[in-house]
């Protein structure tokens, strides 16, 4: 289904890009040509006692100026629960109009459940509840990708002398993927300032492994204390678009004062639209192991907020 323009059909994809590397097999495509979406939700990630799935279908007019058609699959939900729940989404919605909204609704059902677990001992008093969800969408929820274990690039490290400068930050390096021929790995950094970002990306490219890597995608935030702003920005490296993706990544995990660098080395083969899912993976993947995302309480209320991004200059186009 065509979005209305190029921007809104853009903005889709990525936020379900960045949906889709946050919340992995839990995230199911269901009709992509009729962006029909659906997201198994639950309180805990051991045990669950309440699960429900969430179904969306994308608009073409979706984020800009028509919210999501949604439907809320559980059995227990029914009657007050049920106004209720829906009544918050929609609240949600109209708080943040023209904005991507599809993470903050997940993590509202989450924290709904989380609060029921906590005020029950039981979870819902339908034993079958887990069970035909398990039986009906065991396959819907399976990884679109098996990473190829042979012949992975290892994990680069870097011993940063101490005689250097200590405005250089620390650099780590994330667990590569490989599919297909084609590797790629993430590196992060913790930045207080543009400065430290030329500096760690100067310092990456001394290894040759990394300076002869096809793209080298980037992207990151710096918070402003004194002006409450976001200073952010983001390289493609000739991969189309890809850095943007990545600074979406970024914005809806809400991290701060961090620089992520995700390497490609391409292998011959085209991999279409698994490369992004790729790039997202290695970065998400990076941020979570080295604690940069916030709760999904504190993650939802500060990707509420309208915030003034400030550029330190314009994206370059590719």
């Amino acid at each position: 289904m065509a979005a209305s323009d190029p921007e809104t059909a853009q903005r889709q994809i990525d936020e379900i890009d960045a949906l889709s590397s946050i919340y992995g097999d839990d995230w199911c495509v269901v009709d992509e040509d009729e962006r029909i979406f659906c997201i198994k939700i639950s309180d805990c990630l051991e045990q669950p006692k309440w699960t429900l799935c969430l179904q969306v279908i994308l608009p073409s007019e979706y984020p800009a100026s028509a919210p999501p058609i949604y439907q809320l699959n559980a059995s227990w939900l029914r009657g007050q629960d049920y106004i209720e729940l829906t009544n918050s989404l929609e609240e949600i919605y109209v708080k943040n109009l023209g904005e991507s909204i599809l993470y903050l609704w997940v993590e509202k059902i989450r924290e709904v459940l989380i609060e029921k677990s906590q005020s029950s001992d039981a979870g819902p008093n339908i034993e079958k509840i887990t069970e035909e969800i398990d039986e009906d969408n065991e396959d819907d929820y399976s990884l679109e990708y098996q990473p190829v274990q042979e012949d992975t690039i290892k994990t680069l490290n870097f011993v940063i002398s101490e005689s250097q400068e200590d405005e250089l930050p620390p650099i780590n390096h994330g667990n590569p993927i490989s599919d297909r021929r084609s590797t790629f790995q993430a590196h992060l950094a913790p930045i207080v300032s543009p400065k430290q970002v030329k500096m760690v990306l100067a310092k990456l490219y001394e290894n040759k492994k990394i300076a002869s890597a096809t793209h080298n995608i980037y992207a990151y935030r710096i918070y402003c204390e004194d002006k409450q702003t976001y200073l952010q920005d983001c390289e493609d490296d000739g991969e189309t678009a890809a850095g943007g993706r990545l600074l979406h990544l970024m914005q809806i995990l809400n991290v701060r004062n961090v620089l992520v660098v995700v390497s490609r080395w391409y292998g011959g083969i085209l991999l279409g639209p698994d490369r992004f899912k790729h790039i997202n993976n290695c970065a998400r993947n990076i941020l979570v192991e080295y604690s940069y995302t916030n709760s999904a309480e504190e993650s939802s209320k500060q990707l509420g907020k309208n915030k003034r991004v400030r550029k330190d200059k314009k994206r370059t186009e590719h």
